[in-house]
């Protein structure tokens, strides 16, 4: 069965290519305002549902990513533009020592040395990213709950420097913590079980896993792991991001091909970096481009040789981080199997964000765990802890026990934190006799459907699925960055905002986090500013006139703006 184009719910007839039967929608473009009218109506104001494609979905599969408008672009491309000139006018003054401030001029004993940046990378954060620094590296002085306490801070030299007043702000509304499931306070039973293992274990361990660093804690921890996933085998590491960039060059190397999603986080692509394997990139979350590089890599082999690969590992993420999309498993397990590849799974944001009882997107589209070789994921969010784990067969956690570098020369857990996880992890089970877990999960998917209904009312797009708590808000113009972020901590609401080269450099965006933790009254007033400085800053760019796609082909836009 070949995964091929979804269905809408509109249940138009749909050709192979993904195109509509009588012609109104091709190569990726929708032309005709009856079909918007019909496919508003139908899906929901231009949502894509996916209710057919042979089956795999069991449920909607609601994505949207609304195309930049046209003025807009052209407008931030020209505040790049203006921004980089004056960056060149101002290099000059500070050559001719015009400018007062001499913070970004070389010092006189560090020119005979080597250059660490490439001219352009010094010339951007000299004279783009300094401009905004002040919005990031905010120290907070409390628990990231729905609420943090923020250290007040000063620059008198265009942001090289901060001086801290003294002052703290207090009760800032927390929308940039990936505190999903509330888990991450000072109080009750996470922090009572941790604060009794201190106690008793201490703090550090001063040893590895595999010498004498090995605690029953740390057993009784995968051992739980892997009864939650609904997997062989689980094992646990010390940092998220070592698990992804030292266990991927465990399972592949030279002679082996990695199939990686364009979005995929820096983990994942310094993983696949590291392991000296072939990288080829497909389109993100687009099944046509996926199965073109599976095809390609059956057909032709390895360069030169055109021998076959000794395998073909397929990288995607449950939950973008920056997109706030879902990944459209179904479909990716289904040309798994149709190719012979391994399917490699990064649930660091989804795990306990996503399906009925918290079990990530594996459970959200009811698919068996077994058809997903690799499953990663970290404890940082959902839990409130620190820390990565792998879960899979036996066979493979065996193998990683002894040949992954994180397992071998990396510090184990802290014996608190592996406390935290696991009292966290069964309230979400419900081992801890109470409802709690489940309360928690159901009050985040509320949350996330309210905060994204309530942006897209306000005329603000907004990317990703519905059901994802990562909320991106778009900003797009480089000088709206900034005033955004500032803007909204004035209005005691924090918030992280991204640009360039994080994102494309017409895709800045503000990027919210919801979390179980938040109130409907929190979300009200964070709701509130949001919508006051989207009036203040003319953020409010929806047209409200976005069409769904039948199929999202690799090589075109993905939606388009309907003709009047």
């Amino acid at each position: 069965m070949r995964p091929g184009p979804g269905g809408c719910c509109c249940r138009r007839p749909v050709r192979a290519n993904g195109c509509v039967a009588n012609g109104e929608v091709r190569n990726g473009y929708v032309r005709s305002s009856t079909i918007a009218a019909v496919a508003a109506t139908a899906c929901g104001q231009g949502i894509h549902h996916v209710t057919q494609n042979g089956g795999l979905y069991k449920r909607p599969f609601n994505e949207v990513f609304e195309e930049t408008p046209m003025l807009v672009a052209v407008l931030t491309y020209v505040g790049y533009g203006v921004l980089t000139l004056f960056g060149y006018l101002r290099d000059f003054l500070r050559h001719w020592r015009i400018e007062k401030c001499h913070h970004a001029t070389e010092r006189e004993e560090q020119k005979d040395f080597v250059s660490l940046y490439q001219d352009f990378e010094n010339f951007y954060t000299r004279n783009l990213y300094m401009r905004i620094r002040d919005n990031w590296n905010r120290p907070i002085c409390s628990v990231p709950g729905a609420k943090v306490d923020i250290m007040e801070r000063q620059s008198h030299d265009y942001n090289w420097s901060f001086k801290y007043t003294g002052n703290i702000i207090k009760g800032v509304i927390n929308m940039g913590s990936y505190n999903y499931l509330g888990f991450a306070r000072n109080t009750g039973s996470c922090q009572e079980a941790a604060a009794k293992v201190l106690e008793e274990y201490g703090i550090g361990v001063c040893s590895t896993r595999q010498e004498i660093g090995n605690l029953d804690k740390h057993e009784e921890l995968e051992k739980l792991v892997a009864k939650f996933l609904g997997v062989e085998a689980a094992m646990t590491y010390g940092m998220g991001f070592a698990t992804n960039s030292m266990n991927i060059p465990a399972l592949v190397g030279k002679g082996c091909l990695i199939l990686s999603d364009e979005l995929n986080h820096a983990s994942l692509v310094l993983g696949a970096r590291l392991s000296g394997a072939t990288i080829r990139i497909f389109k993100h979350n687009n099944m046509q481009s996926l199965e073109k590089l599976l095809k390609d890599a059956i057909v032709y082999g390895q360069p030169r040789t055109r021998r076959p690969w000794k395998k073909i590992l397929i990288l995607v993420e449950g939950i973008y981080s920056m997109e706030g999309s879902i990944v459209r498993l179904p479909e990716v397990i289904a040309l798994k199997k149709k190719y012979k590849a391994y399917l490699y799974l990064d649930e660091a944001h989804s795990i306990g964000a996503l399906g009925p009882t918290g079990r990530g997107v594996v459970e959200y589209f009811g698919l068996d765990p077994e058809d997903v070789d690799v499953m990663m994921g970290t404890f940082t969010k959902s839990f409130g802890a620190s820390g990565g784990y792998i879960g899979g067969k036996k066979e493979l956690i065996d193998y990683l026990r002894t040949h992954s570098h994180s397992a071998v020369y990396a510090t184990s857990l802290s014996p608190p934190v592996v406390e935290q996880i696991i009292t966290s992890m069964k309230c979400i089970m419900g081992e801890d006799g109470t409802s709690l877990g489940k309360e928690c999960v159901q009050q985040l998917a509320e949350n996330t459907r309210y905060f994204r209904r309530r942006l897209k009312e306000m005329g603000f797009i907004i990317y990703g699925n519905e059901d994802s708590p990562v909320v991106p808000l778009m900003l797009y113009m480089p000088a709206k960055i900034g005033a955004f972020g500032r803007e909204m901590l004035k209005r005691n609401v924090g918030v992280v905002v991204v640009g360039f080269p994080a994102t494309p450099i017409i895709e800045s965006r503000a990027r919210f986090c919801l979390s179980a933790a938040h109130t409907k009254e929190i979300l009200d007033t964070a709701l509130k500013e949001i919508d006051e400085v989207g009036d203040l800053l003319q953020l409010k760019y929806s047209r409200h006139r976005l069409v769904p796609l039948l199929d999202r082909p690799f090589d075109e836009t993905t939606y388009e703006e309907t003709e009047d």
